[in-house]
């Protein structure tokens, strides 16, 4: 497995930290803080596109 560079975790009160992180491979991840040896894959672009659909407001449904 690629070395992935974790960004520090991204957390909610009161809930679990998510922890974003790329590789030099074009891959990105998505983990449960602490559960970093299991996370999402994908590549850089959809990582991209996510985070702009989240800010977007596509997803405040969710919220």
């Amino acid at each position: 497995m690629p070395k992935i560079t974790w960004e520090d975790p991204f957390c909610g009160e009161g809930a679990s930290c998510f922890r974003l992180g790329t590789d030099t491979e074009g891959n990105a991840y998505i983990a449960v803080a602490g559960q970093e040896d299991h996370p999402l894959t994908d590549t850089h672009e959809a990582l991209r596109t996510l985070i702009r659909d989240i800010k977007a407001g596509k997803a405040d449904h969710l919220l």
